[in-house]
């Protein structure tokens, strides 16, 4: 009973940051004629309230494509038209065609933070709760802690809530999949994820862990009998959940295509603004997009993704576990997000939610990743005058953390989980004991930079000739940091010779 009641408290103190962030300013306030992503999602209540399904995705004279076209996926459209049914009821003007157009007013900003509230708290909060329940072998206070700081994580706040999205959602249904899958309920795990993967595509950044994850488990039962069984199941369930979201766009071949080309805009490049990323950051010394055609660039982009992320997955087929199967999330989206074509700044979040999944495994490294994603959003932050709820909702995360999960404590080769990689290093390298000792001058010089950086960025104005100076800083800083990361989580993927053992499993 004081468990669910101090769980209580920590919800409470979720929604409570969140709803402080959400007073503040969102993006393209007040910012005509495109404003920003609140007004891209108050324009898809409009777009699907009054026009038919067909007319979604198409550019027309009522569905202008150049002003926020709708660019997701159906689940999103749905959302948005069932967000639409209740801004009709309260206010018509909210959602009227054409003359809508850049609608704002406090009334209006009260209705759309509690939509993302409300989506909160019935999808992305109680799938945390739950998931931390659920872990093994920690202690009732350390879950608590555990939905505290995953609560209390800055990045997703600051985007749904300050700059305005639906991440919550999205990540959500990608967190009630992972629990689906690591508790055996594999079908519901299949239907929750391809869930997400319909409210959100860059969800496919978690696609191949959870194909390997469940295919691993096929392999295991064995393919002539109930792993046979099992496959022909989530086979169906992907097919049934997948023809349910689309069938309204499945009546004509031209209207599905239009969709997959919406939801694929290849014409929009390698990366977008600036993003933490390899193209973006190599992008500096060497202009890529103006130099190679745009069919090399996808063809590159692909190559780099699947070769670094390929090792993790074939080690999750080979020997599927729980643990593993949360790494090779990180690993993978990680990949993605480094290398794929077409990135946006806020798809780190998209590794930021496996990350806060391995928190009471790895709290050091966790604490620190997520510091550095919340880190990397700094442009975009600024840009939506978000400045103080950054710092606020960044030092209360890196606080909790500190206090729940004593990180700094936990810096030994065995609690980072390196010591199986330190032995095999030091069979050829008698030498090699300082790698804990390295990582701890590595954080210090990345939180130090990540200060200077931020204190340099809202201070001082950059040289008339590089506008941009900062912003690529933050970016290229991140990037190096992000790209540790990478390697360290495949280390210890590819080192976990006992996956099945030794782990903090969910039940």
């Amino acid at each position: 009973m004081e468990k669910w009641y101090l769980m209580t408290i920590v919800v409470l103190i979720g929604l409570t940051v969140r709803w402080t962030v959400s007073l503040n300013s969102y993006s393209g306030a007040g910012k005509p004629p495109m404003f920003g992503d609140y007004e891209a999602q108050r324009h898809w209540q409009e777009i699907t309230f009054n026009l038919p399904v067909k007319q979604w995705y198409f550019n027309s004279s009522d569905n202008n494509l150049q002003y926020w076209g709708l660019d997701y996926p159906p689940l999103t459209a749905y959302h948005s038209l069932l967000c639409a049914y209740v801004a009709k009821f309260i206010n018509p003007d909210w959602i009227a065609l054409h003359t809508s157009r850049g609608y704002e007013s406090q009334a209006h900003k009260l209705f759309m933070r509690t939509t993302v509230l409300i989506a909160d708290l019935l999808i992305y909060i109680p799938a945390v709760v739950l998931y931390c329940c659920c872990l093994k072998d920690i202690s009732t206070k350390k879950k608590i802690a555990n939905a505290l700081c995953i609560l209390l994580y800055p990045g997703l706040i600051l985007i749904d809530y300050g700059h305005f999205q639906y991440n919550s959602v999205s990540l959500g249904f990608a967190l009630w999949g992972v629990l689906g899958v690591s508790c055996d309920w594999d079908l519901l795990g299949s239907l929750a994820f391809c869930l997400a993967i319909n409210y959100k595509q860059m969800e496919l950044y978690h696609s191949l862990p959870f194909f390997c994850f469940l295919l691993g488990k096929c392999f295991k039962k064995g393919l002539r009998g109930k792993g046979f069984v099992l496959l022909v199941k989530l086979a169906c369930t992907v097919v049934a959940s997948f023809v349910l979201c689309w069938l309204p766009f499945f009546t004509e071949r031209e209207q599905t295509l239009q969709v997959l080309r919406r939801l694929f805009p290849v014409d929009r490049g390698l990366f977008e603004d600036k993003v933490a990323n390899i193209w973006c950051s190599f992008n500096v010394f060497l202009k890529i997009r103006d130099i190679l055609p745009r069919h090399i660039q996808l063809i590159m982009s692909f190559c780099f993704t699947f070769l670094s992320l390929l090792p993790a997955c074939i080690k999750l087929i080979l020997q599927p576990s729980s643990k593993g199967f949360k790494f090779t999330l990180v690993s993978c989206a990680l990949s993605f997000f480094l290398f794929s074509f077409q990135v946006h700044e806020k798809s780190i979040l998209l590794v930021s939610l496996p990350v806060c999944l391995v928190l009471s495994e790895i709290p050091f490294m966790s604490t620190w990743f997520l510091l550095v994603s919340t880190f990397s959003l700094l442009p975009l932050l600024l840009k939506d005058e978000l400045l103080m709820p950054s710092v606020v909702t960044t030092m209360a995360f890196f606080l909790a953390c500190v206090t729940s999960f004593s990180i700094f404590e936990k810096t030994s080769e065995e609690e980072l989980q390196l010591k199986s990689f330190s032995i095999s290093v030091r069979k050829y390298l008698p030498c090699f004991t300082f790698l804990s000792r390295m990582i701890q001058y590595l954080f210090l010089i990345s939180v130090i930079t990540m200060v200077l950086l931020t204190l340099m960025t809202v201070t001082l104005d950059p040289p008339q000739k590089l506008p941009d100076l900062f912003s690529v800083l933050v970016c290229f800083v991140s990037c190096l940091n992000f790209l540790f990361f990478l390697v360290y989580f495949n280390i210890i993927i590819m080192w976990d010779s006992k996956s099945g053992r030794n782990q903090k499993k969910i039940s």
